[in-house]
């Protein structure tokens, strides 16, 4: 029975970790997205949508 235990308790500890890992990954990953674009937008570097939007065409 103790072995069984240990195997339950290790399998959630690395599931746990797993998403954890990855929750992590995309929370940082989005912040160096974002500072990546801020640096664009700062050099001048527009999003094509922004001229869509002001009603300009293609």
């Amino acid at each position: 029975m103790m072995s069984h235990a240990a195997y339950v308790f290790t399998s959630y500890g690395v599931a746990t970790l797993t998403v954890l890992g990855l929750i992590a990954w995309v929370v940082l990953d989005g912040r160096a997205r974002r500072r990546e674009l801020a640096e664009l937008e700062a050099s001048g570097v527009r999003r094509r949508s922004a001229t869509q939007a002001s009603g300009e065409t293609p």
